[in-house]
């Protein structure tokens, strides 16, 4: 009963840890969580007493809480290599003109913690910083997972099924096709296999366990990734993956 209440709360807790910006109501957080409402209200009464969420009084709106951001001081100092990313992501952007982005897995998800626009001004909005996706789709996701050993990748397409929200495109097939690929080059290609024309690209950051636990990411309108172009995109996002790997192993 516990870790199905604990796996409740944390459905909740990063449900609104995607809107929160813009804050949920409560019924927006059970429709994304597939938790009925008042089960989703007594959750966040809960949590708001502890301080973990807090509610706009006049909107009715959620936002994550204070005691959040306190916790996630301290767990920074042992797990948050943002600030050491900042600058590949500052250089990705300047050097290209796209959007340059870092994420970090969790589980079976990627997170992006951080954005930083280009000089180009047509953009893709597909990554934003608090947007999770599952292994394998968008490229951190498909980078992350590729460069996994064989066993956890077969163990995981194995479970889930990508298509049901992503479409045929990212059967398990479809996925395996890319993950070789992925292997071949060194780095991801996305080419709009989430929002058509919006391609992304990704190489794989790696912790002091040897596992792909983040990834720089570049993406961009698909003028932007022509074939001709795509060489010289990967060559710098392996380049600063493997600087900022460099940096957080040595």
């Amino acid at each position: 009963m516990t870790g199905y209440l604990i796996g409740r709360v944390s459905a909740v807790l990063r449900a609104l840890s995607t809107v929160n910006e813009d804050g949920a109501s409560t019924s927006d957080l059970a429709r994304a969580t597939e938790l009925a409402r008042p089960t989703v209200h007594r959750l966040l009464v809960g949590l708001a007493e502890e301080g973990y969420v807090d509610r706009d009084r006049r909107s009715g709106r959620w936002y994550l809480g204070p005691e959040l951001y306190l916790l996630g001081e301290v767990a920074a100092r042992r797990y948050d290599v943002t600030q050491q990313a900042r600058t590949a992501v500052h250089r990705l952007a300047a050097a290209t003109g796209e959007s340059a982005f870092f994420s970090a897995r969790r589980g079976a998800e990627t997170v992006c913690l951080l954005r930083e626009d280009g000089d180009f001004p047509i953009r893709s909005f597909v990554l934003y910083e608090g947007a999770r996706f599952p292994l394998g789709v968008v490229s951190a996701g498909l980078v992350v997972l590729a460069m996994l050993p064989d066993r956890e990748v077969d163990e995981y397409l194995g479970r889930v099924d990508l298509t049901a929200r992503w479409g045929a495109a990212h059967s398990a097939g479809a996925v395996r096709e890319r993950i070789a690929r992925t292997r071949e080059l060194g780095y991801a290609v996305n080419p709009g296999l989430v929002v058509e024309g919006s391609w992304g690209m990704a190489a794989a950051v790696f912790g002091r366990s040897g596992e792909p636990d983040w990834a720089l990411t570049l993406t961009g309108v698909e003028s932007r990734f022509r074939a001709d172009r795509r060489p010289e995109l990967g060559a710098l996002l392996l380049k600063e993956a493997h600087a900022l790997t460099n940096r957080v192993t040595g």
